[in-house]
């Protein structure tokens, strides 16, 4: 941080960095990219004059926005050529980490999959109205609309993301029970255990980044899906182990081969069967899965 910056101006933006954090990650779906968007922000914060604002969260969420607009608008024409499907940057996430129900299912890679879908626009009022609760003239400012056009882009971003977001929800036991059981197959490499607890329609997206092997496309149905597995699982070359996580605020499996990470999976339960399957391999996003990272609405 700039030794420029007063001592108020560093105490206001620490207290509000992790929210800060977690807006940019909303709209980024990348840690890394998250945490440029912070140094940018800090940049800006500095050479603002505090007597002149009003709400200082509201006006750093403000600054966060736009910089999280300009590099997510760069980011979608790097996405175009980036190879195999693009899961977000998984984060380690303490079991309760998710205070807010609408936070919990806001990082998780479901939903986050399909924010992908929005236009940055949308996007952003999506996640500042439906996650973090701003309003609409708030919003207006931060995305520089009127607040007739955002209240519609709202609106055309939330039916978007309604029609395509998961349905059913199941108690957090019955997940862990699920996930339990998903490690058990994996482990053995029971074909029969693994249809049992895949649903029939099941998907699964692999990220390796073009630099481990993954699915170019995602693979759907529970036959295909373990196929996939049992044929996977019989060509690794050394110790493949699973252990149960916590990624995003939802249940994950983290693989290690031979002892070092070589991905993260995470699940979507319908009922007692698994929906979705998001696993990430790419080297350049599992950085962060040695220490939680904390999110926050507030």
């Amino acid at each position: 941080m700039s030794d420029r910056a007063t001592d108020p101006a560093t105490e206001v933006f620490v207290a509000h960095r992790n929210l800060l954090f977690t807006v940019a990650y909303e709209m980024l779906g990348s840690a890394a990219d998250a945490e440029d968007v912070l140094q940018e922000t800090w940049l800006r914060w500095v050479e603002v004059d505090l007597e002149e604002v009003r709400d200082e969260r509201a006006y750093l969420v403000r600054i966060t926005t736009r910089q999280a607009l300009n590099r997510l608008r760069g980011m979608k024409r790097r996405r175009e050529s980036y190879v195999g499907p693009w899961l977000p940057e998984p984060l380690l996430t303490a079991p309760d980490a998710a205070q807010e129900v609408e936070l919990t299912e806001s990082v998780s890679m479901a939903l986050m999959l399909i924010l992908e879908t929005l236009s940055p626009t949308e996007r952003a009022v999506f996640v500042l109205h439906e996650v973090f609760a701003f309003g609409y003239d708030e919003i207006a400012v931060a995305v520089g609309r009127n607040t007739a056009t955002v209240r519609q882009i709202a609106h055309r971003a939330r039916k978007h993301v309604d029609a395509r977001r998961p349905r059913g929800t199941v108690s957090p036991r019955r997940t862990r029970e699920t996930l339990a059981s998903f490690q058990r197959a994996v482990e053995t490499g029971d074909p029969r255990a693994l249809l049992e607890v895949l649903a029939p329609d099941v998907v699964l997206v692999a990220d390796g980044g073009g630099v481990k092997h993954a699915a170019l496309r995602p693979v759907t149905g529970a036959e295909k899906v373990v196929r996939m597995f049992v044929g996977g699982l019989g060509r690794v070359g050394g110790g493949l182990t699973v252990h149960p996580t916590v990624v995003n605020g939802g249940p994950a499996l983290l693989v290690r081969l031979d002892g070092e990470i070589d991905g993260v999976m995470a699940i979507h339960c319908r009922d007692a069967h698994i929906t979705g399957l998001y696993y990430v391999r790419n080297p350049e996003k599992l950085t962060r899965l040695g220490s939680e990272t904390p999110l926050t609405v507030r």
